[in-house]
């Protein structure tokens, strides 16, 4: 499968998450909800590599290690503030919001991948933009 295949799949799933976090996280501390959460893709995650990739696990570099690592980090930071925003909010205006992750990736990978970015790039994030702005204000 194509990388657009795998990406319209993930545009999919985290969809559906954003749903299912929102009846999950109703009654429940946000924290504990993203403790649980993370919890099932510990299992699910290392379910998967242990059963297809045992073998790369012994290869990873430092590097890649702190990396992964800084990632995690950021990914757990990203969730507990998403869940506390859809305990505060409306699952149709906090996603949306959270889609800027789009735009600040593109600025990012501008800056510190040096990445070319192109008028496309610029203008598909201004419209990401204006569409959160928009969909959070409705």
């Amino acid at each position: 499968m194509s990388w657009l295949v795998w990406a319209l799949l993930s545009a999919f799933f985290a969809g559906l998450t954003a749903i299912l976090a929102k009846v999950g996280v109703q009654g429940v501390n946000s924290n504990l909800a993203t403790a649980i959460r993370s919890a099932v893709i510990l299992v699910f995650a290392w379910t998967i590599v242990l059963a297809t990739e045992t073998n790369s696990l012994s290869s990873l570099g430092r590097r890649t290690w702190v990396f992964l690592i800084l990632s995690g980090v950021a990914t757990g930071l990203s969730w507990l503030c998403y869940f506390r925003a859809l305990q505060l909010g409306e699952a149709s205006q906090v996603a949306p919001v959270d889609k800027l992750s789009v735009v600040v990736a593109i600025v990012l990978a501008a800056i510190f991948l040096r990445e070319q970015i192109s008028w496309r790039h610029w203008l598909g994030g201004l419209l990401i933009t204006i569409g959160a702005i928009i969909l959070a204000r409705a």
